[in-house]
């Protein structure tokens, strides 16, 4: 009894304690069906690649041609070609070990699913218009290659770069050639409903941040944070940006130095393509602030920026920040930390 009633009393407290500012969407439903392309695809049997693929077709009439082109960058799928059959038989001898390292970590998905779903939830709640994908398919492409992307009707996720930060391939010095450790820490079964709902964010507001003022693409950058706070609210902050905790925390503590460091230095209106991407692109840190800091430290600063503008216009909709001139909201936004 004792046990059930803390239990109670835990539960209502951490309901009263919840934001008020995060609407219910648990009434919302959203259609969406997982699919495992990565089952069907290693399952099928090499010796007659090409029935296989055949029976692939008719299961995924849109995404093994995405696959097959896109991700294993292959000749079309009506190429049945020797050599062609012989390429996909030896991509999934030479994969086999990391399908089978995903099946021990995704025996099912069922979690990941639900974390996709109640993003979309809050994804229909904001972009009521917005029609997401109907499916999640997962896969296993090549380790360089494509992870988490959207399809035509669907939201891809490469299981192969999701292993766990420790994965043995992550850490080899093979591994860590292609994706240092700041990037492979983000290689996690933590960012998958992150990276989906990001590529949502994109496909409602493509970035037209590209060869803009530096300030303009931080505020732009700003701009899909503070969207996405607002689509996956009980998600940790660090998985949204991908900084560790204490980058973020280091971040906060000086966000003034942070902002002085971009106005004593008149970064703000470059349009210098070098300078900008120091600043903008992933990287183990940002030199100039000092070896403990997070890299795409322009990101950051956007978010901030976004943050101040819309506490001073707290009835804008989602859809109007994202309409909105990145000029106007950094003007009116006062951002001048302390």
């Amino acid at each position: 009894m004792k046990k059930t009633g803390f239990v109670l009393i835990l539960t209502l407290f951490l309901f009263a304690c919840r934001d008020k500012n995060i609407p219910d969407v648990s009434g919302i439903k959203v259609s969406l069906e997982v699919k495992r392309f990565e089952q069907d695809f290693f399952g099928m049997d090499t010796n007659n690649i090409a029935a296989g693929l055949q029976q692939l077709q008719d299961k995924y009439p849109v995404f093994l041609e995405d696959f097959l082109y896109n991700i294993l960058e292959l000749p079309p799928l009506t190429d049945t070609s020797t050599a062609t059959m012989e390429l996909i038989k030896k991509f999934i001898s030479d994969y086999r070990p990391i399908y089978d390292s995903a099946m021990d970590v995704f025996k099912n998905f069922d979690k990941q699913a639900e974390e996709v779903r109640e993003g979309l939830r809050f994804v229909k709640h904001y972009f009521p218009a917005y029609n997401p994908p109907p499916y999640l398919i997962t896969f296993i492409g090549p380790l360089e290659g494509y992870s988490d992307v959207i399809t035509t009707n669907a939201l891809a996720v490469g299981l192969q770069l999701h292993m766990g930060s420790n994965f043995s391939y992550y850490t080899s010095e093979v591994g860590q050639s292609v994706y240092p450790m700041y990037i492979s820490k983000r290689f996690t079964p933590q960012t998958i409903a992150v990276n989906c709902v990001k590529n949502i964010i994109s496909d409602i507001a493509p970035d037209p941040a590209p060869g803009r003022p530096l300030i303009e693409q931080m505020v732009e950058a700003g701009k899909r944070l503070y969207v996405l706070d607002k689509l996956m609210p009980y998600t940790p902050d660090t998985l949204k940006i991908g900084y560790t905790k204490s980058q973020l925390q280091g971040c906060y503590a000086n966000e003034g130095r942070i902002w002085n460091f971009f106005v004593a230095n008149n970064f703000l209106y470059t349009i210098e393509p070098a300078l900008i991407g120091g600043f903008m692109n992933d990287a183990p840190n940002t030199p100039e602030l000092g070896e403990g800091s997070p890299g795409a430290i322009g990101h950051f600063t956007g978010w901030q920026i976004v943050k101040k503008y819309m506490e001073k216009h707290d009835t804008v909709s989602l859809a109007t920040l994202l309409r909105t001139d990145a000029q106007t909201i950094f003007n009116e936004s006062k951002y001048k930390p302390n």
